[in-house]
């Protein structure tokens, strides 16, 4: 288990959970990365009626979610900043398809060139929530009722901050702190093969996002 993973599964005093031995915590978290990938995929194959479409659009958003795992420190919602992730890659993708229509068929109605980048809200909505409560069941107790608390349910921080009875800056600190946690395993979930495994497959499609996002590529493994 590499620091970044094990910095992701300690919680707020720091004291590393007990350890249910290396390789069935390898198995676990494995499943619960590849499940979160899967739920995104299977959303984008509903959307886009197209296995390889939905296979691009999802090498795309994780590719945005990767170079972009910094902002979510601070974003005012994480299940908002992944939705509007997954919506934008959709719509980008519906316009490169578009484009490529209207060379084909100038004559296309206006219509066919519209595709507004919420079109799928409410669906893509469902579909990061699903994927989040699985990547969120692998943080500490503490920091996951703390995410699901402000980021899933949508509940008002000074609400938050009442029932846990602290005060709202120690509220921001333990949020930021959960936050760099659950990015750490969201860039490790981006990067598995939804296909064949974890950050190690030897497929194209796991190589050349691994090569498109770099160093960030070498991200955390078991």
């Amino acid at each position: 288990m590499t620091d970044s993973i094990r910095k992701a599964m300690v919680d707020e005093d720091r004291t590393p959970i007990p350890d249910l031995g290396a390789s069935a915590r390898r198995t676990a978290v494995e499943a619960a990365l590849v499940e979160g990938h899967r739920r995104i995929y299977g959303f984008l194959v509903s959307q886009l009626k197209n296995a390889e479409d939905a296979k691009d659009v999802l090498q795309e958003f994780s590719l945005r979610a990767v170079r972009r795992a910094d902002d979510l420190r601070d974003v005012q919602s994480v299940r908002g900043w992944l939705r509007r992730l997954l919506v934008t890659a959709i719509a980008d993708h519906h316009r490169r398809t578009g484009r490529r229509r209207s060379q084909e068929m100038p004559a296309a109605s206006p219509d066919e060139e519209t595709y507004p980048a919420d079109a799928a809200g409410d669906e893509a909505d469902l579909a990061v929530c699903a994927c989040l409560r699985e990547v969120i069941g692998l943080l500490p107790p503490a920091a996951a009722d703390l995410v699901r608390r402000i980021d899933l349910d949508g509940q008002p921080r000074a609400e938050v901050a009442k029932a846990l009875t602290v005060s709202e800056a120690t509220l921001a600190v333990r949020l930021h702190r959960a936050r760099a946690k659950l990015r750490d395993l969201l860039v490790a979930m981006c990067l598995t093969c939804p296909e064949h495994g974890f950050l190690d497959c030897a497929c194209d499609r796991a190589r050349s996002l691994r090569q498109a996002t770099g160093g960030l590529a070498k991200g955390p493994q078991l």
